[in-house]
């Protein structure tokens, strides 16, 4: 059973930056596509970014140009680098792990707050 572990949010005023980490329990290499949702108060969980096995990135409308998402393979390890921060980027930030040859096909971390103060 593959776990996520995510790292790195806290409370930052607009305008700053943070970085968010996703430790896996398992090699990442082979994990079809990793990703990045939020999920804002009364609001539905919506991708924020993701990459593919082939290092394919996709990018949430709202934060093209702002967040970037990498990996390290060596390390298992998903991040989230998040700059120029605005209010309604506050959120609990959750990684997820999407394989068409698991059962349910998703794994997701336990989440992290990010809240920007204005």
């Amino acid at each position: 059973q593959v776990q996520l572990v995510e790292s790195g949010g806290g409370l930052v005023q607009a305008g700053g930056s943070l970085r968010l980490s996703c430790a896996a329990s398992t090699r990442m290499f082979s994990i079809d596509v990793m990703g990045w949702y939020r999920q804002a108060p009364g609001k539905q969980r919506e991708l924020v970014a993701s990459i593919t096995k082939g290092g394919n990135t996709n990018y949430a409308d709202a934060v093209k140009g702002r967040f970037t998402i990498a990996r390290d393979i060596a390390k298992n390890t998903l991040y989230l680098q998040m700059n120029s921060l605005i209010p309604e980027d506050t959120a609990v930030y959750y990684c997820n792990a999407y394989d068409s040859s698991w059962i349910g096909y998703h794994r997701w971390g336990q989440g992290t707050q990010v809240t920007v103060s204005s």
